[in-house]
């Protein structure tokens, strides 16, 4: 990794930085294994409750459900809760005409589905870092997924956290970003963002007029639109509290 601190120079300096807010998803823990085990504990739950409902289906064939239904609402676009329960209700509609039965089963799918979506392995650097760094900064958190930080045990680290599938947009969009400032009462000039995604979260919040800090856990190539690269979250803390 490219060493940032010249380029950083006179950017991001503590006296002025009031907030921290970070990106959950391969931020604080790993997804991809996390979402295949929510999707192989609903197909598990579907094969045993609904075995008629799911006919053929595999997790690749729900992952095409759900990319057929994505454009058919631009809910959907935002609340990825909402597209999921249209993927259930789809399934379950083909072999059911009640509407309240359907919409009940789907309500259970969705319960299985985030029980085990909230099953989260920490990156071992993240307790100690968010209990070092909420003694100085107020800290939030954006997520463009549906992850429940009370049921994960994290939600007292924060002061305001925000999810797009209940505040009506998703990240890039700088209206997001905003209203974490706001809602921590910190300007945007003030508060850094820490993300692992260059577009979404590096850009969406420089596009908000938020610091921004690239999480490159996996050593990727520097992206050069960050204020700040770091490879955890120990190594953030290091530098915020210098």
């Amino acid at each position: 990794m490219a060493d940032n601190s010249k380029k950083l120079t006179g950017m991001l300096k503590k006296p002025h930085i009031r907030a921290v807010v970070f990106d959950l998803d391969d931020t604080l823990w790993p997804l991809i294994p996390l979402i295949h085990e929510a999707e192989q504990a609903l197909l598990d739950w579907l094969k045993s409750t609904a075995p008629a409902a799911l006919g053929q289906h595999s997790i690749a064939s729900l992952r095409e459900m759900r990319s057929r239904l994505l454009p058919t609402d631009a809910r959907f676009a935002y609340d990825l809760w909402a597209l999921r329960h249209a993927m259930l209700t789809e399934l379950f509609s083909a072999e059911d005409h009640d509407a309240d039965r359907v919409r009940a089963r789907s309500d259970a799918g969705m319960q299985v589905f985030a029980r085990a979506r909230n099953q989260v392995s920490l990156y071992g650097d993240v307790l100690p870092a968010l209990t070092e760094m909420g003694r100085h900064f107020q800290l939030g958190s954006i997520s463009n997924g549906f992850a429940d930080l009370r049921a994960i045990g994290l939600a007292g680290h924060f002061n305001v956290s925000l999810a797009a599938h209940q505040f009506g947009c998703a990240k890039p969009d700088p209206r997001i970003f905003l209203a974490a400032c706001e809602a921590l009462g910190v300007a945007p000039q003030h508060t850094v963002y820490v993300g692992d995604d260059v577009q979404i979260d590096v850009q969406g919040a420089r596009s908000a007029g938020l610091r921004s800090v690239w999480m490159n856990r996996a050593g990727r190539a520097a992206a050069h639109e960050a204020d700040y690269e770091c490879r955890d979250l120990t190594e953030l803390a290091a530098w915020l509290l210098n």
